[in-house]
């Protein structure tokens, strides 16, 4: 499988510091310093020298560096082996090597935005039964089979007799 190539349209290089939040319609390369919040249109790479500290969101990120904060994104979120992030994770999908370092949560639920939610089942969607209502019924099913192998097996004993 090929990996799609990545237009980097902004890159905060080593070196540099940003003070307050930070936000870009194309996609980012970040190998400096981004003190505050960070929102990305498209793909968002933190370099391995890369550092941010605050909340970051993006369509997709890839994690070389190191992130103090919640991170959402909608598509996939990967941790590459000197990754370090640090905060709540929220996204669709996720690939973590093993050598990455992820201490928080990760939610990969349905309030991922622009994530198509899943259809319920049948009973849940129709919204007819209550589960109690549910065991009832099969309940109800196991006695009648039940009352009809008894039957069934009194007959064959009186026909046995006769």
């Amino acid at each position: 499988m090929k990996k799609k190539e990545i237009a980097i349209t902004t890159i905060i290089g080593r070196g540099a510091v940003c003070e307050g939040g930070f936000s870009a319609e194309g996609s980012v390369r970040i190998d400096g310093e981004i003190n505050g919040d960070v929102k990305v249109a498209g793909t968002l790479i933190v370099g391995a020298a890369g550092s941010i500290r605050g909340d970051v969101e993006a369509r997709s990120i890839v994690v070389g560096g190191e992130i103090n904060g919640d991170v959402t994104v909608t598509e996939k979120t990967e941790l590459t082996a000197t990754a370090r992030l640090i905060g709540n994770i929220t996204t669709a999908v996720i690939v973590i090597d093993e050598n990455a370092v992820f201490q928080g949560s990760c939610n990969m639920n349905q309030d991922v935005p622009g994530k198509r939610p899943r259809p319920a089942s049948k009973a849940i969607r129709a919204g007819k039964r209550s589960a109690k209502e549910a065991i009832e019924e099969a309940l109800k099913e196991v006695e009648a089979e039940n009352r009809a192998e008894t039957e069934a097996s009194g007959d064959s004993q009186e026909t046995a007799q006769n």
